[in-house]
């Protein structure tokens, strides 16, 4: 009797260590890059900060970090943290996933007769997801360059999205930005609020942060190059009832409490003074003053907003 429990013991023992490492073995994909040529590598996201070194044409590196639109936190192969240029010319992302069991990599998203396996992927093998083409598929480039598909399936691949975004579904970015927005509700207002900087929000500022967290996409920073860069992208809708979810809103200033009061206003023309993030059902995620409390979601039918709005729009294609 004694004997078996010592064999019982020992194969909890087992289970107990051999499934925490499993676990912990997809936890450390991180999102490299190689440079491409020589560039300053700084301690701070500045031209004007000091340089660490010279990155040389292709020595590898740890991407942490997406901080603005031109500058990546990295870590090189000795451990030190900096920051460098996002410009293409100096660094290009190669790898945001592995392969962590073998699995087929196709020329189609599919399975079936007319996606051909180009090769099978290895354990262990780095590879740069470009796109999640549905919740079965994401296209990616192979150390070599070469393109296709390969399965979502969590067992075959391991990412780490928290710094490049893949291209979503069109759905998909819609509740991505919607997601990221509301971690920020009760968030305080702050008109002319420095970009960057979360603690604060004014309503474009808000609109800025919401894309550039959930998809690393930049929008205008202010909400009348906002509604402008809206309208350069194609028509735009005037009635609020026909725009879809993710949609942004552009509003005029506060004229008065009647609808009669905004009657002469031209809606393409009027300066906008306010934006906001449709929905869907009249209701429309948003800040605008310090005395509202902050990031919230308001009805927009018969109220200011609905008499103030003067078109939407998405910035999502």
């Amino acid at each position: 009797m004694r004997k078996w429990t010592m064999v019982i013991g020992m194969l909890v023992l087992a289970l107990t260590f051999v499934v925490p490492a499993a676990i912990q073995a997809n936890e450390g994909i991180t999102t490299k890059a190689q440079i491409v040529s020589g560039v300053s590598f700084r301690d701070q996201a500045s031209t004007s900060s000091n340089v660490i070194r010279l990155l040389k044409a292709n020595e590898i590196v740890t991407v942490t970090d997406y901080v603005t639109t031109n500058w990546y936190q990295i870590k090189d192969a000795h451990g030190v943290s900096g920051y460098v240029s996002t410009n293409s010319k100096y660094i290009k992302i190669t790898s945001n996933a592995e392969i962590i069991y073998g699995v087929n990599f196709r020329t189609l998203p599919a399975s079936e007769s007319g996606s051909k396996v180009i090769r099978m992927l290895s354990r262990g093998e780095d590879i740069l997801v470009t796109a999640k083409v549905n919740d079965s598929w994401y296209k990616i480039q192979d150390a070599n360059g070469t393109s296709g598909y390969v399965s979502t399936n969590s067992k075959y691949i391991s990412t780490d999205f928290s710094v490049i975004k893949p291209n979503l579904p069109l759905a998909e970015k819609i509740e991505a930005v919607i997601a990221a927005g509301q971690v920020y509700l009760g968030t305080p207002y702050e008109f002319g609020s420095e970009r960057n900087d979360t603690t604060t929000f004014d309503c474009s500022d808000f609109i800025q942060t919401m894309f550039w967290d959930a998809l690393r996409f930049s929008v205008p920073s202010d909400s009348q190059a906002q509604g402008n860069y809206v309208k350069s992208l194609g028509p735009v809708r005037k009635d609020w009832a026909s725009l879809k979810r993710g949609d942004l809103m552009f509003f005029s200033s506060y004229k008065g409490s009647k609808a009669s009061d905004y009657d002469n206003v031209n809606v393409l023309t009027e300066p906008i003074t306010h934006v906001g993030l449709y929905l869907g059902n009249g209701n429309i995620l948003h800040t605008y003053s310090i005395e509202s409390g902050g990031v919230r979601t308001d009805t927009i039918d018969g109220k200011q907003w609905e008499n103030r709005f003067l078109f939407g729009g998405s910035v999502l294609r």
